[in-house]
């Protein structure tokens, strides 16, 4: 038997190249096909940023104006989809939800009916959030609610579905969050999405695909971790006091720490900032003060800072988002670095298929049924 070293999850390998993010350069940064977040983030909309993944560049102001107005027309579930969405429990998790109903609507409208490549990522851009909603709606109260809002505003058009406040304090902070999630490199969805595209299958699979591994808690879900963790303290002095008591027990306190990142996430303090705004006057005011306090805790305890997730928590409670939804949401977003990786894979496509060190027995003797001994 022999072996070779190995990379325990592929961290530190490279496993190709990419000209649509940056990400932990030096242990921080992040950049969109060249852009700072800070800048995105501070003077972008997500549809711009959207246009800009997935069609390659900045949107002028007529283009984005023309965008606006694709999107909005774009948000209309068929009733296939509806019929499905319907059908499942109140007890389904929300992402497979998604999952199921990007699925029906890749037999809706399949890729084979398309010639512009971009048709499906704008459709899934659009349509995500209206799926959601639908189906939130429905579970929770009955409703069938009217999707095709003629809203282009991808935030704003989510928090009308939900019931949510939709002055221009809640709609920016989820622009701002849509914005920051979008796009992360090769993260365990995306490398997902781009080894399903490697192998010609269609996009919605590998879509479907991303879905499923953002689901697992080691990548999604951190968001909606962080919010059970909050919500347990009413003071900061109670906060301290339970994560110290979690820390000596060896948990996990999620939303803290970052595979690519070992100085900072740069997406935190924007996004934070979206929360201590948000907080101002909110009912539950008291959570952003026991977050910084969490957040102190853990810098001082363990040398760790909190990423996006964290901060993501509050700010989406604070707009009035389920936080079932949380999870979900950020697929709502980062649908558009799945489809620009899907596209670069497609541009310059090779079968991903890696290696593995072999660790089992080493070669044996095959034995008939009748000469083997029996098991202790």
């Amino acid at each position: 038997m022999t072996t070779t070293s190995n990379s325990g999850g592929l961290a530190g390998v490279s496993a190709g190249e990419t000209a649509i993010c940056t990400v932990g350069k030096e242990g921080i940064g992040l950049t969109y096909r060249g852009y700072e977040i800070d800048d995105l983030a501070a003077g972008a909309t997500f549809e711009e940023v959207a246009h800009l993944l997935v069609h390659g560049e900045l949107p002028s102001e007529s283009r984005l104006d023309d965008y606006l107005a694709l999107l909005a027309a774009r948000r209309g579930l068929p009733p296939e989809v509806t019929t499905v969405l319907e059908l499942l429990p109140s007890t389904t998790d929300p992402m497979d939800v998604l999952r199921t109903g990007v699925s029906v609507l890749g037999t809706v409208e399949p890729e084979s009916t398309f010639d512009d490549r971009h048709v499906i990522a704008d459709r899934l851009i659009a349509v995500l959030p209206s799926m959601l909603a639908y189906w939130w709606a429905y579970t929770t109260t009955g409703e069938r609610i009217d999707t095709d809002t003629g809203e282009g505003r991808t935030a704003r058009h989510l928090l009308t579905l939900l019931g949510a406040p939709t002055d221009n304090t809640h709609v920016g902070a989820v622009d701002v969050s849509l914005i920051l999630y979008a796009e992360h490199e090769f993260n365990a969805s995306t490398f997902a999405a781009r080894i399903c595209a490697s192998t010609l299958s269609d996009k919605y699979s590998a879509i479907i695909a991303a879905i499923g591994t953002l689901k697992g808690n080691l990548h999604g879900g951190a968001n909606e971790a962080a919010m059970a963790l909050i919500e347990r303290f009413r003071t900061p002095e109670a906060a301290e006091a339970g994560v110290m008591d979690a820390l000596a027990a060896h948990e996990k306190i999620m939303g803290f720490g970052h595979r690519v990142y070992k100085i900072s996430d740069p997406r935190s303090d924007i996004i934070k900032s979206w929360s201590a705004r948000l907080a101002d006057g909110h009912p539950d005011a008291w959570m952003h003060p026991v977050a910084e306090r969490i957040e102190a805790v853990m810098r001082r305890e363990k040398n760790l800072f909190p990423n996006l997730d964290f901060y993501s928590a509050t700010s989406y409670h604070f707009c009035g988002i389920p936080t079932q939804l949380f999870t979900p949401v950020f697929v709502l977003s980062r649908v558009t670095g799945w489809a620009a990786h899907i596209d670069e894979q497609r541009n310059n496509n090779k079968l991903i298929r890696p290696d593995a060190d072999y660790i089992g027995p080493d070669r044996r003797v095959y034995l008939p049924i009748a000469e083997r001994p029996d098991a202790a």
